[in-house]
């Protein structure tokens, strides 16, 4: 059964029902109902909550425990889940979609991969996509696997003799090229 929603004014320029998420740092964040819908996890968690009569007291933050959803990421996440649900209200191109998208994650490497996480977590298929393309575009910018390591930070952790070994047995990716 889905939740009806009761028209309400709230401190966001969105009317409507308010759902209250929590990081594991025990932040809170104040969320239109609309935009929290937009996590599948989050939906999963609130489709069979009733509706709150009014006057009720306020249901009880939405505790999210995954450590990739602290506040400073979890901030990130509502930040895209906002912006797409104005984006769908209003009808925005996709070259507008396009274009925040690509400044949105220009962020250093910690936090793309904390976002990561925190859209697999959440199933927000869209941001997941998004985040996991960026990266993959990282990684077919760098030539050798040497490179990688370097753009990403990874310590080389085979020996001299299997890491030959590995060239070896993939000397037909060089042949490709």
């Amino acid at each position: 059964r889905r939740p009806t929603r009761t028209p309400r004014q709230s401190n966001c320029s969105m009317a409507g029902r308010i759902v209250t998420l929590q990081s594991p740092d025990k932040q809170t964040f104040q969320v239109p109902w609309e935009v929290a819908m937009r996590s599948t996890v989050v939906k999963q968690m609130l489709e069979d909550l009733p509706e709150p009569a009014e006057g009720d007291e306020a249901p009880d933050p939405v505790p999210l425990m995954d450590r990739s959803c602290n506040a400073n990421i979890l901030e990130k996440v509502l930040e895209y889940l906002t912006k797409h649900h104005e984006f769908d209200k209003t009808g925005a191109t996709q070259e507008n979609k396009d274009s925040w998208d690509k400044k949105y994650v220009e962020v250093e490497d910690e936090v793309l991969f904390n976002l990561i996480l925190a859209a697999n977590f959440l199933d927000v298929k869209d941001l997941l996509d998004l985040t996991c393309k960026t990266v993959a575009e990282y990684i077919k910018q760098c030539r050798t696997p040497e490179e990688i390591r370097q753009r990403f930070n990874i310590p080389n952790d085979f020996t001299p003799e299997e890491e030959e070994e590995v060239r070896k047995e993939n000397a037909w990716c060089d042949e490709t090229l």
